[in-house]
């Protein structure tokens, strides 16, 4: 019989799982990305604006890194979740380039049975590298994933977890840039680092609808098998009863949502923490908006600056007055993404 997948019982604390198989980046899967999520930033687009900033050419947009890495750890990791709950403690390393071959592997962190007995979570530390192993991508991820029954649940482990990554570490996202060559023209907008304000909200405005062929084509992508995102059949006797649009999949509409206001922020340097919130499925229409949780210079730069963005996801509702928690403190209906990034800015 084909591998089954782990369920929650097979995960030992510190296990290291080598994920099959290496992908190499091609320019094709960048013209898939760019079909499917729109995306506009300027150094991911022209390699001319790249390389008057001191880049060899474009590099791949930061979160195509992310799907490719995640997307190979599906198989062993969550193939029988019910759900991708969250994730922290994300660096992006290096740029990634046309070319780059990437291979990830994760490192069992945690895991905790529910007080159900039908499931547990489990964190698992991923990272993905190069051919050559230098490391580009390191993110935490923790999942819901099914209990098959017959064997004892392992005691619980709970890993700690920084609520935010130190700027200090987030500067290798991309190499240092002459940034008195940046066009604010050719970019979208005259706005950098030091013009946006701790506290300021922005609406993103613009709506995209999830398509049922555009969110499996994405995830076939990206290599992501999870049966709960192609299994109409399956799931139909499932506790949701239908397909789930893949988490990252919804991330990154929001980030192409976000280059209307935030146009020059042309790379996600860490991912802090987030959830998924609520499920999003097809035909429904993904809003966003941020806010500026903080700003800090990076250490021994002056070419750059990074900005702490809450990136809030909304499901078939307008951000209006800024959406995020109901009068008792309940995640409001609306929101299914509450993602919290360090972006980097030219200043």
């Amino acid at each position: 019989m084909a591998g089954a997948g782990r369920f929650f019982e097979d995960f030992i604390v510190g296990d290291v799982i080598r994920h099959a198989t290496p992908r190499t980046v091609t320019l094709g899967d960048l013209a898939l990305n760019q079909a499917l999520y729109g995306n506009r930033y300027a150094v991911q687009s022209s390699d001319a604006f790249a390389q008057g900033l001191g880049y060899p050419r474009s590099p791949v947009d930061d979160l195509v890194t992310f799907h490719v890495v995640f997307g190979k750890t599906v198989p062993d990791v969550s193939l029988n979740a019910f759900a991708n709950l969250g994730y922290a403690a994300g660096r992006f390393l290096s740029p990634v380039y046309p070319g780059d071959t990437l291979a990830s592997t994760s490192e069992v962190i945690g895991v905790r049975p529910t007080s159900k007995g039908d499931a547990g979570v489990v964190w698992v530390r991923t990272r993905g590298t190069r051919a050559n192993g230098e490391l580009v991508l390191d993110y935490v991820r923790w999942v819901l994933v099914r209990v098959q029954g017959g064997r004892p649940l392992p005691d619980p482990v709970v890993p700690s977890l920084p609520a935010v990554v130190d700027p200090a570490e987030i500067g290798g996202a991309c190499p240092r840039i002459d940034a008195s060559a940046w066009d604010d023209a050719l970019s979208g907008s005259a706005r950098r680092f030091d013009d946006y304000q701790v506290g300021e909200k922005i609406d993103h405005v613009d709506g995209m609808t999830v398509e049922e062929a555009e969110h499996q084509l994405a995830t076939r992508l990206w290599q992501n098998t999870a049966r709960v995102h192609f299994d109409g059949y399956a799931q139909k006797s499932s506790k949701i009863g239908r397909r789930l649009v893949y988490g990252g999949h919804v991330i990154s509409l929001a980030r192409g949502l976000m280059y209307n206001g935030l146009e020059n922020a042309f790379h996600v340097a860490a991912i802090n923490g987030g959830r998924h919130v609520a499920p999003i499925f097809a035909g429904d229409t993904l809003y966003a908006w941020s806010e500026i949780l903080d700003k800090q210079p990076l250490p021994g730069r002056d070419d750059v600056g990074a900005l702490r963005v809450r990136l809030v996801g909304l499901k078939d509702a307008t951000p209006g007055a800024f959406p995020l928690k109901t009068a008792d403190g309940k995640d409001d209906p609306a929101v299914v993404l509450d993602l919290d990034l360090w972006v980097l800015l030219p200043r």
